[in-house]
């Protein structure tokens, strides 16, 4: 008959259980302290939770202790509009490099993926109504994983408009146009405060409508993902029997080769100081205006030579796919990983490639 108070200091045991154990003592309600302060928000159903920090979770202690019948009441959820920063990169999202190779730069993308509602049929009427109330005819569930979901509906989109690209201009379209500034203008942040980087929220957050306009895409073909496998190690008699092909494997095979499969970011597990300039090639397809000319700018980190060739890029009615260089040099840049980016400017269109380079 009383609200427990609890330190979540054994995390292993979901919030779930520690809930479902409050309620199977015949509690009112439960606050947890979590020590991080940093938990996503948790759907309890009817019954009273609420989580706090540490620091606040030590008044209410205090407060319990400096009083013979202390009293507390657990509101009710509410809503905090417009909440800023956001987005934030979530402090349990997977994070790069890619475990399998670290010449593809990943995550790709960020998306919105905490505390999202959804409704739901209720498997038990009264488990959608609090005390006292009617039951409704839904009842809500809120989860993490939703930014694959919200990925997968902004591809649709870009789909719905055009119906003839393939899933490689989709993503490259979601890609280059994702945007790194929050609803304060400035650069995402991580669950630290701190500046995210690629490795935690890849080129930025989706932005749906702008890839409907991205002016130029990364198209990456099947015979690129079949070199990947070639320079991943797959035997060749395997890639062909997967494939169905005849297909042949360059004469050239290893890993650092990945870097130039022709994908919308570009990502460098080694990039040795004493060698020089390290060239990675990409090429673009022209999805927006006929004629017209893109120019290159480059954002990149303190000690590190980043070379586009050529600088100007021309598209004419009858050239829609066009080729270019980036040349890297690292000789005097600090060791370790260092990100910046390219991107392409013509008129209305700012086609933006994020890449993640390993100084050694």
């Amino acid at each position: 008959g009383k609200i427990i108070v609890c330190f979540d200091g054994f995390p292993v045991v979901s919030r779930t259980i520690k809930k479902l154990v409050a309620e199977d003592a015949n509690a009112k309600g439960l606050i947890l302290i979590n020590e991080n302060d940093e938990s996503a928000p948790f759907d309890s159903g009817p019954f009273p939770f609420t989580e706090v920090g540490t620091t606040i979770g030590y008044k209410i202690l205090k407060y319990i202790n400096s009083n013979k019948n202390p009293s507390a009441i657990i509101l009710p959820t509410v809503e905090i509009p417009r909440i800023k920063p956001a987005p934030v990169v979530a402090y349990f999202s997977s994070r790069g490099p890619s475990v399998l190779t670290e010449n593809i730069l990943k995550p790709d993308i960020m998306a919105p993926g905490v505390a999202i509602l959804g409704a739901i049929t209720p498997k038990d009427e009264e488990e959608s109504a609090s005390d006292g109330e009617k039951p409704g005819g839904y009842a809500l569930e809120s989860g993490t994983s939703m930014a694959c979901p919200h990925v997968t509906g902004a591809s649709a989109l870009v789909k719905s408009v055009y119906p003839k690209w393939t899933s490689s201009m989709i993503r490259s379209a979601l890609m280059t146009t994702a945007t790194v500034y929050d609803n304060m203008r400035k650069p995402v942040t991580n669950g630290s405060a701190s500046f995210a980087t690629p490795h935690e929220m890849g080129v930025g957050e989706i932005s749906p409508v702008k890839a409907l306009n991205p002016g130029l895409v990364f198209e990456t073909t099947t015979e690129d993902y079949l070199r990947f496998l070639c320079y991943n190690g797959s035997p060749e008699k395997t890639i062909r029997s997967m494939s169905k092909t005849k297909f042949k494997c360059p004469t050239k095979s290893s890993d650092d080769l990945i870097s130039n499969i022709n994908y919308p970011s570009i990502s460098i597990s080694k990039l040795e100081k004493s060698k020089g300039f390290l060239t990675i090639k990409r090429s673009v397809t022209n999805v927006g205006h006929p004629n017209v000319t893109y120019t290159s700018t480059v954002q990149a980190p303190m000690g590190m030579k980043v070379k586009v060739l050529p600088k100007k890029i021309t598209f004419l009615e009858n050239v829609k796919r066009v080729s270019f260089k980036v040349l890297f040099d690292g000789s005097e840049a600090s060791s370790g990983y260092k990100f910046g980016s390219i991107t392409w400017s013509a008129a209305q269109y700012s086609v933006r490639t994020v890449f993640a380079v390993n100084v050694e």
